[in-house]
């Protein structure tokens, strides 16, 4: 076994970026989803609903919830208590996600909602984050389901990425796949309710205006209708289920996610007076080592095999394998490119 202590341009950190699709099996399309009637009328059912892939209901894809700050759209957890509900809590819990302020409402352009929809990849689904640029997102509802939206975000057109506690936070505007369908207001915003929402690649989450989607089609909306009576729990997140399951079934979701490999390149060289004798025990023969083959005193031979990487204590750290043995002698110099992945 031979040794050599690396120099510093002998290693390099590279990062790349593999991309895959945000649903189950890495596909980049979501069509026909399903909700579980028991996961809805339970109590976690006031809070969010589970949407599926399959009947069976064994593979979360996303979540839906409704967030409102004065607790209305849910029944209030003391009716002596106004304003604390379910909807209440789950405003609660993204304002310090996303926002990181209890007293910061959300801006969707340049409108200031108390009130939103949460769409949330479930984790599994995606790698490091949510792809800008990839997604078209096709909403349907009540009396415009034969006029179906299609909403992307505005990461390709933006002149300047904005960020907050969740990380990059892009427009939901009129599109598919970051394409921006302006129309006469420049910028795929709804005609007079701000943007359709937010886009915050970075945790897997989409915050969509009700004011928005509550529109008729004059206005860019589909009608939806969210209700803000207090008497009912989780009758938003089942009406915005149907919106969400009608323009899966005429054009599916589509997202893309991608994740940062960073990777550590070490360059092993071995000149041509490195490495020509092996420590291995065929190689040699007697007590004091002599040379087993008289042809290899003066042009021995050797096959590397393996790379080992140690640290200054001996330490084995790393071994790279070679696809095959790669000679080695007198009259051969050799460049050995190792790539450590994190």
């Amino acid at each position: 076994m031979s040794f050599k202590r690396f120099d510093p341009e002998d290693f390099l950190v590279s990062a790349d970026s593999i991309t895959a699709g945000a649903w189950a099996n890495n596909a980049s399309t979501l069509t026909g989803i399903f909700k579980n009637s028991t996961q809805v009328s339970s109590d976690s059912g006031k809070y969010y609903v589970s949407v599926y892939n399959n009947g069976a209901y064994n593979d979360v894809q996303f979540n839906i919830a409704y967030g409102d700050s004065h607790g209305s759209g849910s029944i209030p957890y003391n009716s002596n208590i106004a304003g604390k509900s379910p909807t209440s809590t789950i405003y609660g819990q993204f304002q310090n996600i996303v926002l990181g302020d209890e007293n910061t409402d959300f801006i969707f352009g340049d409108l200031t909602s108390s009130r939103f929809y949460a769409l949330t990849v479930d984790r599994s689904k995606f790698k490091g984050n949510l792809l800008p640029g990839t997604m078209t997102l096709t909403l349907t509802s009540g009396s415009t389901a034969g006029n179906p939206i299609s909403l992307t975000d505005n990461s390709k057109v933006t002149t300047s990425t904005t960020f907050n506690e969740a990380g990059r936070v892009f427009q939901l505007v009129s599109g598919s796949a970051g394409e921006v369908y302006t129309g006469d207001q420049g910028s795929g915003y709804s005609p007079n309710s701000g943007s359709y929402g937010l886009f915050l690649p970075d945790i897997g989450t989409i915050l969509l205006n009700p004011y928005a989607l509550d529109g008729d089609v004059s206005d860019g909306g589909i009608d939806l209708g969210t209700d803000n009576a207090i008497d009912t729990d989780a009758i938003n997140t089942e009406n915005f289920f149907t919106a969400i399951s009608g323009g899966c079934d005429t054009s599916g979701w589509v997202l893309n996610s991608q994740e940062s490999l960073a990777s550590d390149f070490v360059f092993v060289r071995a000149r041509n007076s490195e490495f020509n004798y092996s420590a291995n025990p065929s190689f040699s023969s007697g007590s004091v080592g002599d040379v087993s083959f008289t042809e290899f005193i003066n042009s021995p031979q050797t096959f590397i095999t393996t790379v080992g990487l140690y640290n200054d204590e001996n330490e084995l750290l790393a071994t790279a394998k070679l696809s095959k043995p790669l000679k080695k002698d007198f009259t051969k110099e050799a460049l050995v490119r190792v790539k450590l992945d994190f």
